[in-house]
């Protein structure tokens, strides 16, 4: 056979260990030819992974020691891998059969000379048994599966033998958490007592009746396993739920209260909890459907607990396997109720009533039998449900997504699916036929209008148009007050509203019906006259009351029939009675808003006026009932939106509406007689188009200032909230200091576990205390677990190198036994130059001792470095001196000191003024000590000698008597042994001093903190100098003041789990990467100049041992990586550690740190205390990846694969989820096959532990819920926080975890929490100005706005990626995301920043809110809670860049967008009450929805203007009011008509910032924010929002679009700008630029340029930051170079041909056509308002034409009829350039040239002779250019949504044609100015310092930076 050589071997990662790596032998046996070299086992065929790759793991790992049982492992592989392909149909699998053949051919020879044994099967059993125990179970597994092949065919001793060894090795196999195979029982996870009961009552098959299945004769081994054999689930997901039901029940077992009798039997209590939280929802669905429940448990008291774990497991083992179909849980409640009533039947042998036979299961307990039968039909709808969206095509009425499918089964007609399931039930059907009907929509159907917003938010629309007319009442009978609308004429008039309400009514009736029509096939019967009753009554009143009221005006008599008497007052008109009783429909609802508990209750009731009352109400669904808040927090909200709805009303009656009806009054009484054109509608009264002209705008302002009104209120009482709950109480390292002494308290109330938790009454002192005045006291037995969780995380600032070694030193706290009984010792930093500062204090002291005291104990940390140091010194020289006649002497001296203390005695008895020298001097002795070498001891008696000099001599007062106490007969003995008596004289035979000093650690450690007390200069304000570890300290300090729940015991908190979705994103920045610099500087270069400091502390960390592996990570731990995140994520494991350490520890063991770890807790401890600790956090904590794409990253040898395994091998507890799609041999054709893999690191390898097959492609809806959703099966515990890629932790934030998972079980309101919301903080705000934009945007989002929808609001909704999960809750209601495709495009949707323009306003500062995740809005209807909370918080990156800024902007937009058309907000918008409501509105779709409002209010007020000038109505108006002397109508004429309150829009920012930084250094960051020009840049968003909102509503073309998390800022081309911005901004701002330069031309006549430019500033402000902005925060955009570049690649893409294959950033064209494909896929509504809009732009030409000299004011329609003569004329023109381009260029190509002369001549010649004839003068010709290019960029629009119709005929290439001229034209333009001002070098330059002013402020070099960055080389 040929050979085949097979691909490269796949590299691992080689990490150092006592374990031989298993890809390099490490020993060779070369005298026999042999070399021990390992075969690829990672690089398989697909078809043959599974099967082989394990015996292939092991020869290669046992190949070293014996090659020839390596042979016979790769053999049992090839015999393997023959029976799995016997025709070597799969791909790669004949490669690899080849070269493993020619492997083991080559091997044979070899290997059989080194085998000791006579044959195969002896060596291999003899090497099992060698070695069985010393390897891992996997691997021993694997060996003794290889051995039972040998053995297969040897003799019958041996087989016996071998099966004695199959007794002995048990049940060998890969674990996650629990390893459940008999060797696994002594490990220390599995003496928990608690997991003991749990597995126990697994266990526990007790009287279970056997399956039939001839194969399941034998005994199972616990209840899944008995489940598995009647149901037939898959192994691995029995294997898979069998640890997680036994690690729920441990954990709830664990935090039993009070404590069961025996922790080894799993109490009652337990599985009653389970069922609860699992069954919830199932027993809702039941009753909501009026089943009864298919749970059914005996009489036998001791089966119930077995029965409960049975239908739990059952539960459970369906999740696990139902794939997609657990987005849909109603329909697994819908499986499970008819399999439990099977379960039931098994169980009790019941007898089918249908049958008369005993119940089985349908389908059996074969093999994969559930999965085939039950989740796979069901899936192949999803499936194919799913393709007809066609990647967001099509149209969302033309297939079911899964709220459509889930929702079918909300109504009994589920049950005609019957069990076992009918297939060919309707359900099943996804296109009509003969046979079956396609049911369409469920419930509510999503169509592209934005009618939606009105639909779901009818009442509040009804409420601000029913105001409006109150007010426009109100302000024409020139009211002043409320109380004169009881005059019966006006009231009657403001009684009108109700007609309106009518009116709207039927609207709202009316889209309701027409927006359901296509779900009509799956209502029933009521909903269907629900809607028919709804229409009948509506349009009844919409006719009753217009004719009441007609009927009234003509016959009442109120007004006239009392004319001045009070009875008036009282009169009743016909209409009103009419009214009234209107109105009583609506006080049922008024009773019901008050009673909120009422509301719920009527809502979940099965009573039947219950159900009519809902049934009129809202339409019966399973969800959105009984979501009302309670009372209390109904009255906070309403009383906050009944303050500002009372503050808009005021405002907008007496500044918007009052003025403009006065000069409405007086417009309609002028009179206007000519016209500058030829009126439109002649015959219109009352000049009805200005009137339009000048309401317009303020209409649109009435209804979008409640969003700023809503700014400003959240913003006051935020704040106040803020403050009530310490928010940026200690906000400095100076505050830090001053507060540290209360830490250890704060600490020990908050995270450190306490037995019996005080429960203090509510009362004002206490509120006061606890919120507004919260302080604490050092109390000594606080210290101890203070300092050793204060050093951990000053060692985690460390070893992340945002410290150096020195600040390390000053950091940390010292340990010792006597900080519970002495006195504090803090850390140094606290009280360096304390000591220095005290001494040369005193030495300039004069006065008595008492004031120095006093003086002294006004700082603490200055008392506290004082006797420490005196302490210090007291107990080294204790060591140090050991002569006796120097003991003597010290002994008197401190003696002395000490009685003078206690006589206040101090300064008589001493002279201070030589304490400075002593100090010194001291400094040097302590140095010395602190070398401790034997040279230096002569030098240490000196400096002693010189002490003691200063003392006796220099200060005390009476210090020669202490010389005269010395014993005499102490010198005499020094004399007669011919000695010197100078005291430590070192030249004694027998040493006075004990130097060197012992080595001792605690006394080294004693002398170096002396040394630093007394030598350090730093102060506690320079240290740390890192700004990221001042922030955190900072954080820390403040939110252990906060109010968080008590910690509980590690053993006893809330299990949980964290998630990462993966995708393709970086690992760790690859060699390459990190070094390369063909694009410029390298991003290790990059991370060296942006982060300097840690790169210093990264190199004196590791010094020369810096490897670049080391590098590696250092620069990806500060990008956006994914080994950044879970670096941050393991945390929690090494906090949870620590605190179980904690719990369980003395203060002796405290101070011996991790050594009484290690040691163990007991001395007859069988593990190591360490072994407790990892299993108890391994039972508390799992954190896993959902890397969708692993495997083919693995097979294709993307070293991002081996980036992930490096990590779970850092990470031993880090797993691995990831979704494989192999080929699979069904009978001689191959089918693909996908499975959920679960894997760790072993071995320094990936080990595989679960595998469940699933019914098919899962990535079928939106990737990333999709992806989540794979891997949420291998998730455990009773919380999951989902975690981004770009997100990171900190240590000191992972101690506060399990007091946060104690909220789930406070209550708030209502309803318990089921989200969890954290607080976020953006890390990458220092890379450039932008970034620390979005940072601040960031900051206010997540405090302020987040804080407030919380509460008092109750409406936040998910926002994202810290939010932590009640899992159980979210397992049983759909998952934590939904995965609809496009409709659910922002799994998580954000809600947007609270940034607000009126009309035009320039924007400031935005807030932002992101908001509301659809499994947001899922938690809360289904009566979840979502709460928010500051005092922790995860890190998170953002983008840096404005292109990656605005395609983040774009996606959220576009996702926000399909939001509001989606059945969620419907529903709650339509279930919440009117003011909650309201919060949902404006912090949701209404947000966007008012940024599109302000955009549109500026063209509305500048056509409006545009029209009054060139009608010439406004110069008429204003004449007449100059000649009458109406100012009023003068100034509404002359004003912009709306109010310019962009400033109120920074106050959320500020009051966050005042806050957090004091209001100073708020003040000065939004100072400087606007000199970095944050205004350009947030106008310039609120353009992309505006664009992509109205966009995706009207045409769809909601997609993903992926801005990259690239760290480094690079310079993009201009083409990329005019690829990404053309459409969204720059069209937009040339027509801005028209409007305003026509409105200047025709205004000038008769108003002054001051007053235009007052009216228009911010106009045009905002059309220049459309135009320019990408250009100004494009890095290096005025480079010259970078210019030129520009420039020829422009000029490049603009020729370049377009066509098939051809990419939009290669040819204008491609992009061209992509660009407007959104078009082709509308809806006729939406290509009709598409030509509306585009309509706009022929008013232009309309309005100018009229104005040209060569009309010669001929004011007939003719002259605009004859002006499309040009049009007409331009377009024959382009055709004939075209045409002649086509026929002649190519050979003709001087004739071509000469063709365009002749034509370039004709059209001089018309313009000369329109001149001379004519009178066309040169403003004509500029004039036209303003009339004609509107007209043509129309007109283009137009052909565009026309494009199917005419792209056949001939036209089109001339149209083509025109629309390159126009783009060619936009950017040349647009690149003019940029050109011209990058030949000014100081604008670069200037750019430059505003882009990247924190890096100069750094004194960074950003230039050498920049030099490269460019996108395009």
């Amino acid at each position: 056979m040929a050979e085949i050589v097979p691909e490269d071997a796949f590299q691992f990662p080689i990490r150092a260990s006592s374990t031989p790596s298993p890809w390099h032998p490490s020993t060779s046996t070369s005298d026999l030819g042999y070399v021990a070299e390992p075969f690829d086992s990672e690089k398989l065929p697909s078809t043959l992974v599974s099967g082989i790759r394990p015996f292939l793991r092991v020869a290669n790992q046992i190949e070293s020691e014996s090659p020839r049982v390596a042979y016979i492992c790769r053999f049992h592989a090839f015999e393997k891998a023959h029976l799995l392909d016997p025709h070597s149909s799969g791909r790669g699998v004949r490669q690899f059969k080849t070269a493993l053949l020619q492997r083991l051919e080559k091997d044979d020879n070899i290997t059989i000379m080194k085998r000791k044994e006579k044959s195969d099967a002896r060596e291999l059993k003899s090497f099992y048994d060698k070695k069985k125990l010393a390897y891992t179970p996997e691997t021993a597994s694997v060996l003794f599966e290889v051995l039972k092949a040998v053995l297969a065919g040897t003799g019958p001793e041996i087989l016996a033998s071998g099966e004695n060894n199959k007794e002995n090795s048990g049940l060998y196999g890969p674990y996650n958490i629990l390893p459940l195979h008999p060797r696994g029982g002594q490990q220390v996870i599995m003496l928990f007592p608690e997991i003991k009961a749990a597995v126990s009552a697994v266990c526990n098959v007790r009287g279970l009746p056997l399956a039939n299945s001839s194969h399941k004769t034998s005994t199972h081994a616990d209840l899944l396993e008995w489940l598995e054999s009647w149901f037939g689930f898959q192994k691995g997901n029995v294997a898979n739920q069998r640890e997680h039901i036994i690690l729920l029940l441990a954990n709830i077992q664990s935090r039993l209260n009070p404590k069961p009798t025996s922790m080894s039997k799993l109490d009652d209590r337990v599985v009653n909890e389970l069922m609860g939280k699992l069954f919830k929802n199932y027993v809702t669905w039941c009753k909501f459907l009026g089943r009864k429940s298919n749970i059914w448990l005996p009489s036998v008291k001791q089966e119930v607990q077995q029965y409960k774990i049975l239908y739990s497991s059952l539960y459970l083992l369906i999740w696990g396997e139902a794939s997609n179909l657990r987005l849909m849980p109603e329909c697994l409640c819908y499986i499970f109720h008819n399999m439990a009533y099977e379960l039931y039947g098994v169980l009790s042998g019941a007898v089918s009533l249908n049958t008369g036979e005993k119940v089985l299961p349908a389908y059996g307990g074969e093999c994969e039998s559930f999965l085939q039968n039950v989740i796979i039909p069901i899936y192949d709808v999803i499936y194919e449900e799913a393709q007809k969206n066609r990647n967001g095509v099509s149209d969302h009425s033309m297939w079911r997504n899964y709220d459509d499918l889930n929702e079918f089964f909300w109504s009994n007609d589920c049950f005609k699916i019957g069990w076992p399931m009918r297939l060919d039930n309707d359900f099943f059907c996804t296109s009509s036929s003969s046979e079956q009907e396609w049911l369409g929509k469920t419930n509510f159907v999503e169509i592209r209008s934005f009618w939606h917003l009105f639909r779901s938010f009818d009442r509040m629309w009804t409420f601000f148009v029913l105001a409006l007319q109150v007010m426009i009442i109100m302000a024409w009978h020139n009211l002043e007050m409320p109380l004169q609308l009881i005059d019966p004429v006006i009231f009657e008039d403001v009684l009108s509203i109700f007609i309106t309400n009518a009116v709207l009514r039927l609207i709202q009736v009316t889209l309701d019906i027409a927006f359901t029509w296509k779900a009509k096939n799956t209502m029933n019967f009521s909903q269907k006259l629900r809607f028919a009753v709804k229409l009948i009554v509506a349009a009844a009143w919409a006719v009753t009351l217009p004719v009441s009221y007609a009927s009234s005006r003509k016959s009442s008599v109120c007004s006239t029939k009392y004319p001045n008497n009070n009875a008036g007052l009282f009169c009743l008109s016909q209409y009103m009675l009419v009214v009234a009783v209107y109105l009583t429909s609506n006080v049922i609802g008024m009773a019901l808003f008050l009673v909120p508990a009422a509301s719920n209750y009527i809502e979940t009731s099965n009573w039947r006026i219950c159900k009519v009352l809902s049934w009129w109400c809202q339409n019966q669904l399973y969800v959105g009932r009984g979501t009302q808040e309670g009372l209390m927090s109904l009255l906070k909200y309403t009383i906050f939106w009944v303050i500002l709805l009372s503050s808009k009303f005021l405002f907008g009656y007496y500044f918007e509406i009052k003025p403009l009806v006065e000069s409405t009054k007086q417009i309609t009484k002028v009179d206007v007689n000519g016209y500058d054109w030829q009126e439109l509608f002649p015959q219109a009264k009352s000049n009805a188009g200005a009137i339009l002209a000048i309401w317009a705008p303020i209409l649109l302002v009435y209804f979008m200032d409640t969003q700023i009104w809503y700014s400003i209120f959240c913003t006051i009482f935020g704040g106040m909230y803020g403050i009530i709950h310490h928010i940026g109480e200690i906000r400095t390292m100076g505050m830090v200091r001053s507060r540290f002494h209360t830490l250890p308290s704060a600490f020990n109330d908050s995270l450190v576990p306490h037995s019996k938790p005080k429960e203090k009454k509510r009362t004002l002192r206490s509120f006061l205390e606890n919120k507004i005045f919260k302080d604490s006291k050092v109390k000594g037995n606080d210290l101890t677990k203070f300092a050793l969780v204060w050093n951990q995380i000053i060692d985690s600032f460390r070893s992340e190198d945002l410290i150096s070694n020195r600040e390390m030193e000053l950091m940390t706290m010292p340990l010792s036994l006597d900080l519970s009984c002495g006195p504090a010792r803090w850390p140094l930093f606290l009280l360096a130059t304390k000591f220095s500062t005290a001494v040369n204090m005193a030495a300039a002291f004069v006065g008595k001792y008492e004031q120095l005291l006093r003086k002294i104990k006004k700082d603490d940390y200055m008392l506290c470095a004082i006797e420490e140091c005196y302490n210090s010194v007291k107990s080294i020289f204790k060591i140090l001196v050991i002569g006796d006649l120097e003991k003597s002497v010290v002994g008197d001296i401190f003696g002395k000191v000490e009685t003078s203390i206690q006589n206040s005695s101090l300064l008589v008895d001493f002279k201070m003024k030589a304490l400075p020298s002593l100090r010194d001097k001291f400094a040097q002795l302590v140095q010395l000590l602190f070398d401790n070498e034997q040279a230096q001891k002569n030098k240490v008696s000196i400096l002693l000698q010189d002490i003691f000099e200063i003392v006796i001599k220099d200060m005390m007062i009476d210090g020669h008597r202490v010389l005269d106490a010395i014993s005499y007969s102490h010198i005499m003995k020094r004399i007669e042994d011919d000695l010197s008596w100078d005291l430590f004289a070192s030249l004694v035979p027998n040493s006075v001093i004990r130097f060197p000093l012992p080595d001792s650690g605690s006394l080294k450690e004693l002398v170096k903190r002396l040394y630093l007390l007394l030598t350090a200069k730093e102060t506690a304000m320079d240290i740390p100098t890192n700004i990221e570890a001042r922030r955190r300290i900072s954080f820390l300090a403040t939110s252990l003041f906060m109010n968080m729940p008590s910690a509980p015991k590690v053993r006893n908190m809330l299990s949980f789990s964290v998630m990462t979705p993966y995708f393709m994103e970086e690992v760790n920045f690859s060699e390459e990467d990190l070094h390369s610099s063909e694009d410029g500087t390298s991003i290790l270069t990059y991370m060296q100049k942006i982060y300097p400091d840690e790169w210093k502390n990264f190199l004196e960390r590791l010094g020369p041992k810096a490897t670049s592996e080391e590098q590696r990570y250092w620069a990806s731990f500060r990008g956006q990586t994914l080994s950044r995140t879970v670096r941050g994520m393991m945390y929690y494991r090494k906090a949870l550690k620590l605190q179980a350490f904690l719990d369980r520890a003395s203060d002796q063991e405290i101070c011996k740190g991790h050594i009484a770890i290690e040691r163990g807790h007991k001395k007859n401890s069988q593990k190591p205390l360490s072994a407790e600790l990892d299993a108890l956090a391994d039972m508390k904590f799992t954190y896993v990846i959902s890397c969708q794409k692993f495997a083919a990253q693995k097979s294709s040898g993307d070293p991002r694969a081996k980036d992930i395994i490096d990590l779970m091998i850092r990470y031993p507890s880090l797993r691995i989820a990831y979704i494989e799609e192999k080929e699979e041999i069904v009978g001689s054709s191959l089918r693909k096959v996908y499975s959920s893999v679960l894997i760790k690191a072993e071995n320094n390898l990936d080990q595989e532990i679960y595998r469940i097959k699933l019914p098919g492609e899962p990535i079928i809806g939106e990737g990333k819920p999709e992806n989540q959703n794979h891997a949420i099966i291998f998730t455990r515990g009773d919380a999951l926080q989902t975690i981004d890629m770009n997100q990171d932790n900190y240590l000191e934030e992972a101690y506060k975890m399990r007091n946060v998972l104690e909220e789930f079980l406070r209550r708030h309101g209502e309803h318990a929490p089921t989200i969890l919301g954290l607080r976020e903080h953006i890390f990458t705000g220092s890379v450039s100005s932008l970034a620390g934009f979005m940072s601040y945007q960031e900051t206010s989002f997540v405090t302020i706005g987040q804080r407030f929808l919380s509460n008092p609001l109750r409406v936040r909704f998910h926002y994202g990626h810290p939010d932590i999960f009640d899992r159980l809750f979210h397992l049983t209601r759909g998952g934590i995301s939904k995965a609809s495709k496009t409709i659910n495009l922002s799994e998580d949707v954000f809600a947007g920043k609270v940034k607000i323009l009126f009309v035009s306003l320039i924007i400031i500062f935005v807030k932002r809110l992101y908001l509301d995740g659809i499994a947001g809005y899922n938690s809360t209807l289904r009566q979840g809670c979502i709460t928010y909370n500051e005092y922790i918080q995860v890190g998170k990156g953002r983008d840096v860049g404005l292109n990656q800024i605005s395609k983040f902007e774009a996606k959220v937009t576009n996702g926000n967008s399909e939001q509001a058309l989606s059945r969620d907000i419907y529903r709650l918008g339509r279930r919440f009450d009117f003011f909650r409501m309201l919060s949902c509105y404006f912090t949701t779709v209404g947000f966007y929805f008012n940024n599109l409002i302000s955009i549109l209010g500026v063209y509305v007020f500048l056509y409006g203007q545009l029209y009054l000038i060139l009608s010439g109505l406004e110069k008429e108006l204003l004449t007449e009011a100059r000649a009458q002397n109406m100012k009023s109508l003068e100034t509404a004429l002359a004003s912009q008509s709306f109010l310019q309150l962009g400033l109120l829009t920074g106050l959320p920012m500020v009051m966050e910032l005042g806050l957090e930084k004091g209001f100073r250094a708020a003040l000065n960051d939004f100072i400087l924010m606007q000199l970095q020009m944050a205004s350009v840049f947030f106008t310039f968003s609120l353009g992309t929002k505006a664009h992509y909102f109205g966009r995706t509503i009207l045409h769809g073309g909601a997609k993903y679009r992926p801005t990259g998390r690239k760290f480094v800022v690079f310079h993009a081309s201009f083409t990329e700008n005019y690829q990404l911005y053309s459409r969204s901004h720059f069209v937009k701002g040339f027509e801005l630029v028209f409007l305003l330069v026509v409105y200047n031309l025709f205004r000038r006549s008769y108003e002054s340029r001051v007053a235009y430019l007052i009216i228009t500033y911010s106009s045009w402000f905002m059309a220049l930051t459309w135009l320019f902005t990408p250009f100004l925060f494009n890095p290096s955009g005025f480079g010259w170079q970078k210019i030129v570049e520009d420039w020829e690649d422009w000029k490049r893409w603009m020729k370049n041909q377009g066509g098939i294959g051809v990419l939009p950033d290669k040819s204008w064209e491609s992009w061209w056509d992509a660009e407007h494909a959104h078009l082709r896929h509308s809806g006729l509504s939406s290509r009709i308002f598409e030509v509306l809009l585009s309509l706009r732009f022929f008013i232009y030409q309309y309005g100018l034409v009229y104005h040209l000299d060569i009309s010669q004011e001929n004011k007939t329609f003719v002259v605009y009829m004859l002006s499309w003569l040009v049009i007409v004329a331009i377009v024959a023109l382009v055709k004939a350039v075209d045409e002649g381009r086509r026929w002649l260029s190519a050979k003709y190509h001087l004739l071509f040239r000469f063709f365009k002369l002749l034509i370039l001549l004709g059209v001089i010649a018309c313009i000369i002779v329109l001149s001379s004839i004519c009178k066309l003068s040169t403003m004509d010709l500029i004039i036209c250019c303003f009339a004609f290019i509107p007209t043509g960029w129309g007109l283009l629009s137009i052909v565009q949504v026309l494009r199917p119709k005419i792209e056949e005929y001939g036209i089109w290439e001339p149209i083509k044609v025109i629309a390159h001229a126009y783009d060619y034209g936009m950017g040349s333009v647009l690149f003019a100015p940029i050109a011209a001002l990058a030949w000014i070098p100081v604008i670069s330059a200037i750019q430059t310092r505003v882009l990247f002013n924190q890096a100069f402020n750094r004194q960074l070099q950003i230039q050498p930076i920049l030099a490269g960055k460019s996108k395009y080389r």
